[in-house]
């Protein structure tokens, strides 16, 4: 019996996907095998494809939304079992031992390892983890829909926490996309007043469905005016360089303009604009571990589901072009037709 995995890789930078193939070794100690389900296709799968943050390794096998059953365990995991269907995220493994590690701020870790950076992600039949990033999903969560949790989902909800984001408070999302859409399901089931901006005029009724409160376009300089001073969180989930400045004067004293997009361009933003309300600029990159399992129990609680389009994973390349063209409504997930 063949230990291959049978994946879709790209061979350089914007180079179409082909089938690959590839021997991981034996599995470590502290190490889960996951036969892949369904794996979500994320904008940073897009970054690392064309090689835009300058860290890619190709041949890439892109993929870190995952779901799917743990088939095989190393002899040090504990509290997972064959059979057992678990998430994996951006992160695949992280020291365990360091300050940030020993704090709980795995994802903080200097030495950890992202599931698609010099790694094999997802885009395949089977992919490994350390054992603590590999987090069971929920029963009742729908396993077809999960996968944009474990990235998207994470990535908007860890700020709620490490914020201190209260159910009074008026915050308001930049970009409504993969990640902005369920932004807006999580700050409505917080109890937050939540505006949605966008720069598509189009989505304004199910950016409410989804629970904006208001839709406001991104380029609106009157609306952005009469919201002066008004939001106590933007909540930027864009890789898009916009008119920070100009957001800026949209917040509250003491709020907060948090990013979680990863734009490219410097933002331009003034000290007097932070020092005159006592504002702060920040950004997060997912969350720890034990938020991902408070994320997972609110989103069961509450109901939140991501809105996925499906797509066999044979159809990588027509997926990429997809949401590249920003047509994704709002997150692709892939279907592995290996067989």
């Amino acid at each position: 019996m063949t230990n291959l995995i049978k994946t879709w890789a790209a061979a350089g930078p914007g180079k179409p996907f082909e089938r690959f193939s590839y021997d991981p070794g034996p599995l470590k100690a502290d190490e889960v095998e996951i036969h892949v389900e369904y794996c979500g296709l994320c904008h940073s799968d897009l970054s690392m494809w064309e090689n835009a943050w300058g860290v890619s390794v190709y041949p890439l096998v892109p993929g870190h939304e995952v779901v799917g059953r743990i088939v095989a365990r190393g002899g040090e995991v504990r509290g997972l079992n064959e059979g057992d269907r678990v998430g994996l995220g951006w992160f695949a493994r992280s020291c365990m031992h360091c300050a940030q590690c020993l704090a709980g701020d795995y994802h903080l870790c200097a030495a950890a390892q992202a599931t698609i950076v010099g790694r094999h992600g997802g885009f395949a039949e089977r992919v490994r983890c350390h054992f603590a990033w590999a987090i069971p999903v929920p029963e009742a969560l729908p396993a077809s829909s999960s996968g944009p949790l474990f990235c998207g989902g994470i990535t908007v909800f860890s700020p709620l926490m490490e914020l201190g984001v209260r159910p009074v408070d008026r915050v308001g999302v930049v970009g409504i996309g993969g990640l902005g859409h369920l932004a807006l399901q999580y700050l409505h089931a917080w109890g937050c007043d939540v505006t949605a901006f966008t720069s598509r005029a189009g989505k304004a009724s199910d950016l409410q469905s989804l629970g904006a409160h208001r839709v406001v376009a991104s380029t609106d300089e009157r609306a952005l005016t009469e919201l002066a001073g008004s939001l106590d969180l933007l909540l930027v989930t864009t890789s898009a360089a916009l008119d920070w400045p100009r957001f800026m004067t949209t917040l509250a004293p003491r709020g907060h303009l948090h990013f979680v997009g990863a734009v490219l361009e410097p933002l331009n933003i003034g000290a007097f604009s932070l020092i005159s309300g006592q504002k702060s600029v920040s950004g997060s990159p997912l969350g720890r571990i034990s938020t991902l399992r408070h994320m997972l129990d609110f989103t069961t609680r509450h109901k939140v589901e991501p809105i996925v389009e499906h797509c066999p994973m044979s159809r990588v390349n027509d997926a990429f072009n997809h949401l590249r063209s920003g047509k994704a409504r709002y997150r692709i997930v892939l279907d592995p037709d290996f067989a």
